[in-house]
């Protein structure tokens, strides 16, 4: 009886508790919950794995020996945990986190040489480049207090609505990107120009080059033989549901990062940076819907020089532009206050959980996105993303890195050092997917893993930092 007793308190005992704990109950009690563990922190914590079921090993061909195997039927589940490998930060952190940190290498080595480029490409002419979309329309913004209200202007429009707005925004103002007028906007051409984006931008690098040539008076075709126009570039939300090009232009030597000729100076680039700025244009396709668009970048443009350190105050240092590039990868549409999930139906549009500001810009491509001059543009595959169907960093051959490569060094280093010798393997494996994702007690202890693995790495920041200093912390340099 006192064991029944004490059966029934301990299922009594369970129920009353959440269906988290009960799952993680289960899974502390199973005997491969530490190699399961193992698992999870070896993928970062990420928030959506990929498991896979099978077997690899190496052989050697002429002796048919084995020398290295591994296969799942010894893992908990008899399966094997390996990252989602999504970039977005609402989707998967940890796997962002990497995401982001490779593009931080990446456009860093394009800056100052390394992961196979060499160093004196920090030599080379170089600017930073932030070219902007066009006005769709008037909108809030924030300013300074010191700078007064968001819109200093009289009177109402055709709709009746105010042109000025006598209000000073926070940051997090919800207003902050909305049309002063609905109306007014032209959600049209704020679609067309984001469908239109990746042309506009190939026009922009072709008329670079296209400059760079005239300047010097170098045949156009024969540009190649004298230099290389490098580009890498991120495209950034605004919260006016707009993006920009953030982007990073140098020039190099005929031969793969070898210095550029004498006359390839950062001002002959930035001239021609401004010149083609102001002149590229992509002409959208006539519709007897709306008409006909021809469509530029924005009048806002900023050019800066990237320096070594940076120290007159004006130019940029290496390290801050990639991580500024760095910083953006990671998001996309959500800044904006969109969804990072393809539209499926109209009816859904109305129940989406956005402002009505986005409602509106996915709404406009959805409705062009049926029109058969539209369907090149593929709209309504891209309504979530405001009609912009480009990648979020993009760069020349010839920049830097590549991100296969910087997953290849990080493969290598996790499987440990190579057989000894030059022998010759053959790999042979076979796998299979078998599911994905976690029960609810799995995500919260892989949400603690991924929890403490940021710690640990803004607390190893912060020594090497000090470190760096000279051992001292600000509190001890204060006193």
């Amino acid at each position: 009886m006192a064991a029944r007793r004490a059966w029934l308190t301990r299922n009594a005992r369970l129920r009353s508790l959440s269906d988290v704990d009960r799952d993680i109950i289960r899974l502390a009690n199973n005997p491969g919950f530490k190699r399961w563990l193992e698992q999870i922190h070896d993928i970062g914590g990420c928030a959506n794995p990929i498991y896979l079921s099978g077997w690899t090993r190496t052989v050697d061909p002429s002796t048919g020996e084995v020398l290295l195997s591994y296969s799942t039927s010894g893992e908990p589940g008899e399966r094997l945990a390996l990252r989602c490998g999504n970039r977005r930060a609402t989707r998967c952190g940890p796997c962002s986190r990497l995401y982001q940190g490779d593009t931080f290498q990446l456009v860093r080595s394009g800056l100052l040489g390394g992961k196979s480029v060499p160093e004196h490409v920090g030599a080379h002419p170089r600017l930073f480049v932030t070219l902007t979309a066009p006005s769709f329309g008037a909108v809030h913004h924030t300013t300074p207090p010191a700078q007064g209200p968001c819109r200093r202007r009289r009177g109402i429009c055709q709709h009746g609505a105010r042109l000025g707005c006598g209000l000073v925004h926070s940051e997090d103002d919800p207003l902050i990107g909305t049309p002063l007028c609905v109306a007014c906007y032209d959600y049209t051409e704020h679609v067309l120009w984001h469908a239109h984006a990746g042309r506009l931008w190939d026009r922009f690098t072709t008329g670079v080059r296209r400059h760079l040539a005239s300047a010097v008076g170098i045949a156009r075709t024969r540009l190649r033989d004298h230099l290389v126009v490098s580009f890498a570039k991120v495209a950034e939300y605004q919260k006016r549901g707009a993006i920009h090009f953030h982007a990073v232009v140098r020039l190099d030597g005929p031969e793969p990062y070898a210095p550029p000729p004498g006359w390839a100076t950062p001002e002959l680039l930035d001239a021609c940076v401004r010149a083609v700025a102001a002149s590229a244009w992509v002409d959208a396709s006539d519709c007897d819907a709306y008409g006909s668009y021809r469509l530029r970048f924005g009048d806002q443009l900023y050019v800066r020089e990237i320096a070594a350190f940076g120290s007159d105050g004006q130019a940029l240092t290496d390290d801050a532009v990639a991580g500024y590039v760095a910083k953006y990868v990671t998001k996309s549409a959500e800044v904006a206050g969109a969804i990072d999930y393809p539209i499926t139906s109209a009816e859904s549009i109305a129940h989406l959980p956005v402002s009505t500001h986005v409602r509106a810009l996915i709404g406009a491509c959805w409705k062009l996105g049926a029109l058969p001059e539209s369907e090149p543009l593929r709209l309504r595959a891209w309504a979530h993303m405001l009609g912009y169907r480009g990648h979020c960093l993009t760069k020349t051959r010839a920049y830097s890195t590549t991100y296969g490569e910087l997953r290849a060094v990080r493969a290598r280093h996790r499987c440990g050092p190579p057989l000894p010798g030059d022998l010759e393997t053959v790999t042979e494996s076979a796998w299979r997917y078998i599911g994905h994702g976690y029960t609810p007690g799995e995500a919260e202890l892989a949400a603690g893993i991924a929890d403490n693995i940021t710690q640990n790495r803004e607390i190893a920041r912060e020594a090497l930092a000090d470190e760096n200093a000279g051992g001292w912390s600000d509190g001890e340099a204060s006193r």
